[in-house]
């Protein structure tokens, strides 16, 4: 699949499950593991862990099959790695304490959100 095709499949299985605060990273020349990074803020464990389900299911549907998935159980931060994309889900505390935006340098990337993407 392009990555144009998985970021768009999975801005759709974010925005499904009512993800807030999506921010597309664009690592490519800064990371060697991935080419992308999604983070997204669910409102509780429950939440983070359903945005995450959904991700891997529509994936899987749509022939991609996650290289890993971690934090499965009642925790404030799970990441979903489809090779491309590597998807970030977290609590608002956890997303603010790891500051993966800042981290990854914020403002050398563009900021999409879903409206941005056309995902729907």
């Amino acid at each position: 699949m392009e990555l144009e095709q998985l970021q768009k499949l999975v801005l759709t299985a974010l925005d499904d499950m009512k993800a807030r605060d999506v921010k597309i990273l664009d690592v490519r020349g800064k990371s060697t593991i991935t080419e992308l990074m999604v983070v997204a803020t669910g409102t509780s464990t429950r939440h983070v862990r359903s945005i995450a389900e959904n991700v891997v299911v529509e994936a899987k549907k749509a022939g991609e099959q996650p290289l890993g998935i971690e934090g499965q159980h009642d925790t404030d931060w799970m990441l979903v790695d489809l090779n491309d994309i590597i998807v970030h889900i977290m609590l608002p505390e956890t997303r603010d304490l790891y500051s993966l935006e800042k981290l990854w340098g914020e403002g050398d990337f563009p900021q999409l959100d879903l409206a941005q993407s056309g995902s729907r």
